[in-house]
């Protein structure tokens, strides 16, 4: 798993995955799933918008910039 923390990249206007301030992911697409912190322990979750335009993390507390610097972490890729 590649772990790191939720960033908005203003370039594409979504949220990605920043690891030492590097992007591993520059985006993600709605639907795109994901484990995320909550409260100390992993939850599976995926991104996506809502009919304003705000981002948000099913089944967590996290919308809005609520999601920046949120702990993720996804598969690595073959």
């Amino acid at each position: 798993m590649k772990e790191g923390r939720l960033g908005y990249n203003s370039d594409n206007k979504r949220y990605g995955l920043l690891i030492s301030d590097l992007w591993e992911r520059d985006g993600f697409h709605c639907g795109e799933c994901m484990e995320v912190m909550v409260e100390g322990e992993w939850v599976p979750t995926r991104i996506e918008m809502d009919y304003s335009g705000l981002w948000y993390l099913v089944d967590t507390p996290y919308r809005g910039d609520g999601l920046e610097y949120v702990r993720a972490r996804i598969p690595e890729r073959n």
